[in-house]
């Protein structure tokens, strides 16, 4: 699905670009790509299992996953880093902020294989990145924002393109199908943290939010991270 110009959703179960299992609709993360002159940067990369199916939605769009140079991970679940090592035997560069690099190094139960009865096969990142940092990749500003929460490594990137503020928030932000927050069962789930994160994404400005599960939104998404805000404060206070 072209979402901008070269921006692209080329995974994700709950919309059934991509399919894992019968009945499961959380199994896979959205996974989004951007086509630069120098290559394809992906955000987040899916459970795995469905990786061939990512790829061939790339060739859809006349994109070779052979392209692929990054994957810049918004936290270590298994949903959405689940393919970092088979991406890692392709060459790409993992980014991910410290406690999220950590984690799927280990493979341990911040991966959250246990909720998919699944091992993660864990793997080293390329580059760790820290809150604040600009990311140049292939001449784009990646802004890097810690929004700890769902998961400690929890992790939102902001960057213009096509002249929109685009801010990809991973699971900070609940679909609009399921409620307002995301899945609250990890292991390293905070909720104070969570709330914090949410009033320091109240604050910025975007024109389009990448979600980690279901469709982007794109009409004045600050309001729609206002209101899960808002939620927050009434129900974990």
């Amino acid at each position: 699905m072209q979402l901008l110009k070269n921006l692209y959703l080329v995974g994700g179960d709950l919309h059934g670009i991509t399919f894992d299992e019968p009945g499961a609709f959380w199994n896979d993360g959205n996974c989004y790509a951007l086509k630069t002159e120098m290559g394809i940067i992906l955000f987040d990369c899916g459970c795995g299992n469905t990786i061939d199916q990512i790829f061939s939605n790339l060739k859809y769009w006349g994109l070779n996953p052979d392209d692929i140079h990054h994957c810049i991970l918004t936290h270590p679940h298994f949903d959405h880093a689940g393919a970092g090592s088979i991406l890692k035997k392709m060459g790409v560069q993992l980014i991910a902020l410290a406690e999220t690099a950590d984690a799927v190094s280990k493979g341990d139960e911040r991966c959250c294989g246990f909720l998919y009865h699944k091992e993660f096969v864990p793997f080293e990142v390329d580059r760790i990145v820290g809150e604040g940092e600009t990311l140049d990749i292939d001449g784009l500003q990646i802004e890097v924002i810690s929004v700890p929460g769902h998961s400690m490594g929890c992790t939102a990137y902001a960057f213009v393109w096509d002249e929109k503020r685009v801010i990809v928030c991973g699971d900070l932000i609940g679909t609009l199908l399921s409620g307002d927050f995301g899945w609250s069962g990890s292991i390293d789930f905070n909720k104070k943290h969570y709330i914090n994160s949410l009033r320091k994404l109240a604050r910025l400005d975007s024109d389009i939010m990448l979600p980690g599960h279901g469709m982007p939104y794109f009409h004045k998404p600050r309001r729609r991270v206002e209101d899960v805000l808002n939620a927050a404060l009434m129900q974990w206070r």
